[in-house]
């Protein structure tokens, strides 16, 4: 199995475990030694509690996994400003992850946040 494959693997197992359930601290920190990761995770996690990022793609190289998905996630906290609404809200993203030593050690993300903001105002609006 190539360094690339095995990194594919991690990464879905990652997803699996974390994606749709909570992240307890202990859980993250088995997958991720990131801490700019650990704490966006935790922040994501008050405010779409048991989000779930759903892939679409991935793409490896050497220690590296891009993966193109979906955020979904129930608006349950606080999110840029806007009290919890209960609301389901998705948006599209990518995540580069770079693996060291078993872990995720770095991450580079793209996500439509304002689309989630949108969508929570356009609830807000028409209630």
């Amino acid at each position: 199995m190539t360094l690339a494959m095995d990194g594919k693997a991690f990464i879905t197992r990652y997803l699996d475990a974390l994606s749709g359930h909570p992240k307890p601290a202990e859980l993250v920190a088995t997958f991720v030694s990131d801490p700019a990761l650990v704490e966006h995770i935790a922040a994501v996690e008050a405010a779409f509690a048991s989000y779930e990022l759903v892939p679409e793609e991935m793409v490896a190289e050497g220690n590296v996994v891009a993966m193109r998905g979906t955020f979904r996630g129930r608006h349950t906290g606080t999110f840029a400003g806007i009290s919890a609404t209960g609301r389901e809200v998705s948006a599209p993203l990518m995540i580069f992850y770079r693996i060291e030593t078993g872990r995720i050690a770095q991450h580079w993300l793209q996500f439509d946040g304002a689309s989630v903001v949108a969508q929570l105002q356009a609830e807000a609006a028409a209630v």
